[in-house]
């Protein structure tokens, strides 16, 4: 299957380490792409199985893309041809009923697979209908889990900018150093631009702007430490209601508007 050109979309992964806000941050980039409509049609992808960002902003599904990868088992395993040749006919269909249309963008949830084992050939089936999907976006924001494989593996292979979270701690920088040398030596997804993105920060920039010009990535920001953002974190409440000055998105709104260079899709 032919890749999709990134000529003229905007196809951005967030990534790091556990527990350093990836989720919150793809929330608040979402409102941002919303807000100033430089984005056109905006699809937002969860590809973290716990789904913690359907909360971050207050969306609830009725199916997900796990349950369809569940579905193609099920019926591979029934041992019926014809059942077979029907799941594969209607997969563009169980895919669009898995999506999610809003009034200002559309949300795709993978979700948790209850089936163990590996299952390439479903995965490999399922990001292809996933790469044909998002041929009627211009932007996709993909929330990752911890690592890379995961959205290689099911949800794109090629990217304009990975973007990767840190909290100021020596274990953040580290994983953000395994990361960029997974991209850039082990080939486990292809991306433009990669950079680096500083979370929950109180003090010492200095030293973790000299830290990530140590390790050779770009800066693209440093988010303060928002009591805001761990106030609607600790009552579920969704975090793109933060207020509009509220620190941590004023930083996320700089970073998407300045430093990881959206392509406009103003009509």
């Amino acid at each position: 299957m032919a890749e999709p050109s990134l000529q003229n979309k905007n196809l951005f992964a967030v990534c790091g380490k556990g527990g350093v806000g990836k989720t919150a941050i793809t929330a608040m980039m979402s409102r941002v792409l919303v807000e100033n409509g430089k984005a056109g049609k905006l699809l937002v992808i969860d590809a973290d199985p716990a789904m913690g960002l359907l909360t971050a902003l207050g969306i609830r599904v009725n199916r997900t893309m796990g349950q369809v990868r569940e579905d193609i088992i099920r019926t591979s395993r029934s041992g019926k041809q014809q059942d077979k040749d029907h799941i594969i006919d209607s997969l563009d269909y169980m895919a669009f009923e898995a999506l999610e249309e809003l009034d200002d963008y559309a949300l795709l949830a993978m979700g948790r697979t209850e089936t163990l084992g590996c299952y390439c050939p479903v995965n490999t089936l399922l990001r292809g209908t996933i790469e044909t999907l998002s041929k009627s976006f211009d932007t996709i924001l993909i929330d990752g889990e911890a690592g890379l494989e995961q959205i290689n593996r099911q949800v794109v292979r090629r990217l304009n900018t990975l973007i990767i979270v840190s909290d100021a701690t020596a274990r953040g920088i580290e994983t953000a150093e395994m990361i960029k040398d997974m991209v850039e030596n082990d080939k486990v997804i292809q991306c433009e631009r990669l950079g680096l993105i500083f979370n929950r920060v109180s003090s010492n920039e200095d030293l973790l702007r000299k830290a990530v010009q140590k390790i050779g990535l770009e800066l693209f920001g440093i988010i303060p430490q928002d009591e805001n953002i761990a106030y609607h974190d600790l009552v579920a409440k969704p975090i793109t209601e933060l207020p509009a000055d509220s620190p941590g998105l004023v930083a996320v709104r700089d970073i998407v508007e300045n430093a990881i260079g959206i392509k406009s899709h103003i009509s």
